[in-house]
């Protein structure tokens, strides 16, 4: 390979080249754990935490100590640490590829690009004077154009590794502005490998054939892989995951393509992220991979990875006046033209103030194409001077270490994260929905698929679900086999033992669903004992920034149509999440065969009916009911029920149980959930039933009973699902004495009647219950 080759090499080894590296690895792997166990409590992420190693273990400091140095900088060791920053290089820009969010990106690729080409823009304006001035001051003669390029993409690149890892540390990979970070740092970052290599294939006509011979070896990978994918989850049909056999042919595959166009002159980052980005999603074959590299990358690769990055400087090398302002001048340009690129560009979006702030520090991370240019000679076997080579190891680490803490602390101030909606209702109808479906046992699967289904009807109005397996932690812990004694495939893991059979039919089920409906829906898994699952149900609503949770039903229905209580516990959870969860829950009591079907792929229309009473939690029914309208297989019908006597509040005047001051609230707060009510119905009207999207039916009724007689003559229609909220309108005629005979009080006075076998109902049923500490939210504008 190119560039692997470097000014720190000496002649003569005294220590095998294999020993050193491999210690050398070692002793910034423990040095960046230990940096970040001492860190994170200041809010300090990983990244920082492993440069700063990398920095410790190099010439900085330990490796001053001649004896140390001596061991580590060697004459050939220096290939051999090339070989492995290669080696990881490839494994996380193809696990940021199979993890990268395809629909977001598409939806957003607008946005993505005029944040990326922002900084970018003004970086290559300004490369041009500083080209000029490094010139004369380092006597560059030849390859000013490879020269010009390095400087470009020392300023305008952006380290997507880096970037993504702050994110997801900080826990803001699910916010809004933390997912356009991310993609706009990859993009960015892709950008400037594609700018640099189509301006080098140009220089001469045998480059111009090798990228030509990059790009057909990629397009050749990933062709292969959607076969080998499919194929190698047709043979593990009986399994979750493929064979360790099956993973190391496509990893072979991998390596092998990536050392190829190492040693045609072009990075192999991009191909890689390519081939990650391309590969099929819908297959136990990249469940594999996901499973198998991603707690490898974060927890050894990327800290090798960084830690050797930070490894390559050495702060004597400017420790002179000359270099010192060469680097505060490159690090304030190439952070003034991100900054200022940036926020100009945000400010076209009409994105605030704060959050382009952040965006733009963010962007103004560097450590990873920057310093493959830089390591990389301008022709072969012939490095850069070595006073460049320093000068811009200094500038890519320094800029890095500078703003990472910064960074670091506004991400975790959470100012621009705290607000995201927790309800349906203050959702606006075409932005992005995001939902946890969480399930037990395989059963219940195909109805939460179908919700999913439902609500991911149309392309305008996205949607990011996740579906959990609910695991109980077995209070006795199963004997383990040694390592060697499993089975090719299996896990050396203690928590892969839990969910059993229940996991694989799960994964099947998730695996037909995506590859029908292009629904891409992330799976995982929570092992709780039954008292606190609750809690990590809620902990996850929370992380993931959902704005619904559906849960299931503790009963389903056996073969003669009755119910059957699957689990009681399930009925204590279920309590639990509804009083605390932080967003709208939806319980959902699933018919099976005879009740809602998966719309997608169905040739009968899904007749879905919302019973609307009046209050927070039937305008969340409600809400919930606009996002299943737009599918195409989706026929809704909406029954409002309205009060035929004279007015709500004179029966409670005429009750002696309220008081005079009760009386005067409760009309206060009748009237105002009317106008809230009216009006969040008149826009249902206007904008769907005036345009023929749904029908909308009233029902005039005056007490408990003739709502029961009423509901009784609505399903005799068959409709398979109905949706309700939990509970109502507080003091409802409408619902009095519907509640005397209350088994479930968890579904509501009318969803427990709905579930109640004396209705004969057969359709599935949804009870909704509204986010109640969600004040807040109200001043929440969806993007």
């Amino acid at each position: 390979m190119e560039g692997t080759e470097n000014l720190m090499c000496r002649s003569g080894d005294s220590f095998n080249p294999w020993v050193t590296s491999s210690f050398q690895v070692s002793c910034i792997l423990v040095t960046s754990h230990i940096f970040h166990i001492l860190l994170k409590p200041l809010g300090q992420p990983g990244p920082f935490a492993q440069l700063l190693a990398g920095v410790v273990v190099g010439p900085t400091l330990l490796s001053r100590i001649s004896d140390v140095k001596d061991f580590f900088i060697q004459a050939s060791s220096a290939e051999y640490y090339m070989f492995f920053s290669f080696l990881c290089r490839m494994l996380f820009m193809f696990s940021i590829g199979l993890e990268t969010d395809i629909p977001y990106l598409k939806r957003n690729i607008r946005v993505v690009s005029i944040v990326a080409g922002g900084g970018s823009i003004l970086a290559c304006i300004f490369s041009g004077p500083l080209l000029w001035l490094l010139i004369k001051v380092f006597n560059v003669n030849e390859h000013q154009l490879t020269f010009y390029l390095l400087i470009f993409t020392v300023l305008a690149n952006s380290a997507s590794p880096v970037v993504l890892r702050m994110i997801a540390e900080t826990k803001s990979d699910t916010a809004d502005l933390g997912r356009l970070a991310m993609y706009t740092s990859l993009f960015n970052e892709m950008s400037c490998v594609v700018i640099v290599s189509m301006l080098t294939s140009f220089t001469s006509s045998q480059r111009f054939q090798r990228a030509l011979l990059v790009v057909a070896v990629t397009g050749t990978v990933i062709i292969l892989n959607k076969y080998l994918s499919l194929f190698f989850s047709r043979r593990n049909r009986n399994n979750r995951f493929v064979t360790n056999s099956e993973i190391f042919i496509i990893m072979f595959l991998l390596t092998s393509v990536s050392v190829i166009l190492e040693n045609t002159g072009y990075t192999s980052i991009t191909c890689c992220f390519l081939v990650g980005l391309m590969f099929p999603r819908e297959c136990k074959t990249c469940r594999t991979l996901l499973h198998k590299l991603t707690y490898a990358v974060n927890t050894f690769i990327l800290p090798v990875y960084f830690g050797y990055a930070g490894f390559q400087f050495d702060i004597t090398n400017i420790f002179n006046k000359l270099t010192i302002v060469l680097t505060v001048i490159i690090i304030l340009l190439s952070a003034g033209t991100r900054i200022v690129g940036t926020l100009a560009a945000c400010y076209y979006l009409k994105i605030p103030r704060s959050e382009s702030l952040i965006l733009a520090l963010l962007l103004n991370m560097k450590g990873n194409y920057d310093l493959i240019i830089i390591n990389t000679p301008p022709v072969p076997g012939k490095l850069w001077e070595e006073d460049i080579h320093d000068l811009f190891v200094s500038v890519v680490i320094l800029n890095t270490l500078i703003i990472a803490p910064v960074v670091a602390l506004l991400l975790n101030r959470d100012v621009c994260f705290a607000h995201y909606p927790t309800t349906l209702e203050i959702l606006n109808p075409e932005s992005e929905l995001r939902m946890l479906a969480c399930v037990y046992i395989p059963r219940q699967v195909s109805g939460h698929v179908s919700l999913v289904s439902a609500l991911g009807g149309c392309q305008n109005a996205p949607i990011k679900p996740y579906l959990v397996h609910l695991v109980e932690l077995p209070k006795k812990r199963k004997s383990k086999l040694m390592y060697h004694q499993l089975e090719d495939g299996d896990q050396y893991s203690d928590e892969e033992e839990y969910g059993g059979n229940d996991l694989i039919e799960i994964s099947d089920a998730l695996d037909s669903f995506i590859s029908e409906t292009k629904i891409l829906v992330h799976q995982s898994k929570i092992v709780s004992s039954l008292q606190t699952i609750d809690q990590d149900v809620c902990e996850s609503a929370k992380d993931l920034r959902v704005a619904i949770v559906f849960l299931p039903f503790h009963r389903h229905q056996r073969i003669d149509g009755k119910m059957e209580n699957t689990m009681e516990e399930i009925r204590t959870i279920n309590h639990k999440v509804i009083r605390d969860a932080p967003c709208s829950v939806g319980i959902f009591v699933d018919r099976g065969h005879t009740g809602f079907q998966q719309p997608h792929g169905s040739l009968s229309v899904q007749n879905i009916a919302t019973f609307f009473f009046g209050g927070p939690d039937d305008r969340e029914a409600l809400a919930c009911s606009k996002r299943m309208l737009m599918h195409s297989q989706v026929n809704l019908t909406v029954f409002r029920f309205i009060q035929t006597s004279s007015s709500m509040h004179n029966s409670w005047i005429n009750n002696a149980s309220h008081k005079d001051e009760e009386v005067i609230m409760a009309i206060s707060t009748a009237g105002a959930e009317n106008e809230i009510d009216n009006a969040f119905v008149d826009t249902f009207y206007n904008r769907y039933v005036a345009q023929g999207q749904a029908s909308l039916v009233e029902k005039h009724v005056s007490n408990g009973a003739e709502t029961v007689a009423a509901i009784r003559e609505i399903l005799e229609e068959m409709y398979s699902l109905v949706i309700v909220g939990k509970g109502g309108r507080r003091n409802c005629p409408l619902t009095t004495g519907l509640s005397d005979w209350e088994e479930c009080p968890e579904l509501g006075s009318v969803g427990d009647l709905l579930a109640s076998p004396e209705m004969n109902f057969n359709g599935s049923l949804l009870v909704i219950q509204r986010h109640r500490h969600s004040e807040a939210d109200e001043d929440f504008i969806a993007p």
